[in-house]
This record gives C-alpha cells, sequence and structure tokens, in this order.
C-alpha cells in the first residue's frame, strides 16, 4: 500500500480525530515506573499527603477521604486502580486534586513530573492489549514526547465506578 492510500485511510483518520480531540497541555506524574498524564484544565491544585480516613466497604483503590480546608474529598489510589501495589508515602508522594464534571476528587501518585504540551501527531490510540488488564478502561490514548509513552488517562473512568458514587463529590 502506497502512502497516499494511508493517509486517507479510515484507520489513519481514526487517530488524526483523536490526536485533534486530545491535544493539548498534560500534568504528568509517575506510578511505579510509567508515566501518565491527566489535562491541566482539570487539575486544582497539588498537595502534600494528608491525613486519610478509610471509609469502610469500599474498593482498595479508594484510600478514603481527606480534610482538605474543610471540605471531605475522596481519594483515589491509582496504583491500586491499576492493579498495582498500594502506593507508599515516600518524599515525592502527591495528591492531586482534580475536578471533573463538577465532581472534585484527590489521586495519590507517587511523583508529579512536568506539565506537557501534546501536539495532535503526537497522540495515538491506547496500544491493542491482551487479556483483561485492569485500568485498560481508563486510557484515553498515548502521547508520545521523545522516547517516553505517557498513558492519558480518562478521568471519568476513574470516578465513575460505585465505590465513588456514594461520596458526596
Amino acid at each position: 500500500m502506497n502512502a497516499s492510500n494511508e493517509a486517507g485511510s479510515p484507520a489513519t483518520a481514526a487517530v488524526s480525530e483523536l490526536g485533534q480531540r486530545l491535544k493539548g497541555k498534560y500534568l504528568t506524574f509517575r506510578l511505579e515506573d510509567e508515566i501518565y498524564g491527566v489535562g491541566i484544565l482539570c487539575v486544582r491544585e497539588i498537595i502534600e499527603p494528608l491525613d486519610i480516613t478509610p471509609v469502610p466497604l469500599t474498593s482498595p483503590s479508594v484510600c478514603g477521604v481527606i480534610n482538605l480546608r474543610g471540605r471531605v474529598i475522596p481519594l483515589v489510589d491509582l496504583r491500586q486502580e491499576f492493579a498495582m501495589s498500594p502506593t507508599e508515602i515516600a518524599d515525592q508522594t502527591v495528591i492531586i486534586v482534580l475536578q471533573y464534571h463538577q465532581k472534585t476528587f484527590g489521586i495519590l501518585v507517587d511523583e508529579v513530573l512536568e506539565v506537557l504540551l501534546l501536539e495532535e501527531k503526537q497522540i495515538a490510540p491506547p496500544p491493542p492489549l491482551i487479556g483483561g488488564n485492569t485500568g485498560l478502561h481508563a486510557l484515553l490514548g498515548t502521547g508520545r514526547v521523545d522516547e517516553r509513552v505517557i498513558f492519558l488517562l480518562e478521568l471519568s473512568s476513574v470516578i465513575s465506578g460505585e465505590d465513588t458514587s456514594s461520596f458526596a463529590l
């Protein structure tokens, strides 16, 4: 197949549409050895870990709630959401406070890295994965910067489970 046929293919058009839809600024962070990103417009603040109050009968990925200046918000451990070992609080561990569709919640991450501007051509669909990999539901796409791959997260998938729906978000 020649390049002119590939450029007009439905698959190429879908990738271009995805890149057009997802291009923009992302706050990147690390979970274990992988890099993830969330749209910068959803980020409200980045804070040091606070006292976490466990909430009974929630999934392991819901750490509990934190009191943020008088407001109680749920906290999700993304490592556990993606079937990794639980986050252990270390010097670089932070809570990213996000607001998505009028819901405020925190995500516990290993380390915040930087804000990146991803262009259309740097964005691709999530890779086809084999088996029932936990966390695939939360990937919008991948960003490529130099040799790095950044997993772009779909926040609605992180907060849509029944475990967080009962919180006053």
